[in-house]
């Protein structure tokens, strides 16, 4: 399933012709990539990174970006979740009570980030969760709280959103956190 929904939203990108696309990563950048960031993709992430990879100014550049770059780009879901931590008074009910100083909410706040699932950048701030064995899960526009889905999965995101076939109807799956936002 993973390799055909991945695979699927390459063809579909590709199809589109709006992305310049070079070779997909190889099984050797894969695991530069993961080591140096530690990360895991998804399944379907990889699969669809494999197939080819985008190439643009929004696409993060696994093969060639600096490490700053895309620790920065993988990040940017946390960091404003912080922000709405020390900003906005934002604090879930799911992580008990908030710590009454900022310094204490705030190592609370990173303590409950490590334990939700890592978001992976797909293009621009839309990310997908990472982690080896998972697939079909949604695609989330993520701006500090504001989490939107953008597609029950990766085929059905690259469809709404590079215009790449028809989006599906279908309830798109939750990802932990993310999706209660």
């Amino acid at each position: 399933m993973s390799d055909t929904i991945g695979t699927e939203a390459a063809a579909r990108l590709a199809a589109a012709g709006t992305v310049t696309i070079e070779p997909g990563l190889s099984d050797d950048e894969f695991a530069r990539v993961e080591e140096m960031l530690g990360v895991e993709f998804a399944d379907d992430h990889r699969a669809f990174l494999a197939a080819g990879l985008p190439a643009g100014a929004a696409w993060p550049d696994w093969r060639s970006e600096g490490r700053r770059s895309l620790q920065k780009r993988l990040q940017l879901p946390g960091d404003g979740i912080l922000f709405a931590v020390e900003w906005a008074e934002f604090w879930p009910d799911g992580w008990g009570q908030r710590p009454a100083r900022m310094k204490d909410a705030l190592r609370s706040a990173r303590y409950q980030l490590a334990r939700i699932p890592q978001m992976i950048p797909v293009y621009s701030h839309h990310y997908l969760p990472g982690g080896r064995g998972s697939s079909g899960r949604p695609v989330l526009s993520i701006a500090r709280t504001d989490v939107v889905s953008l597609g029950a999965d990766l085929a059905d995101y690259v469809a709404g959103e590079f215009g790449a076939g028809h989006p599906a109807v279908a309830v798109p799956a939750s990802v932990e956190f993310w999706s209660d936002l």
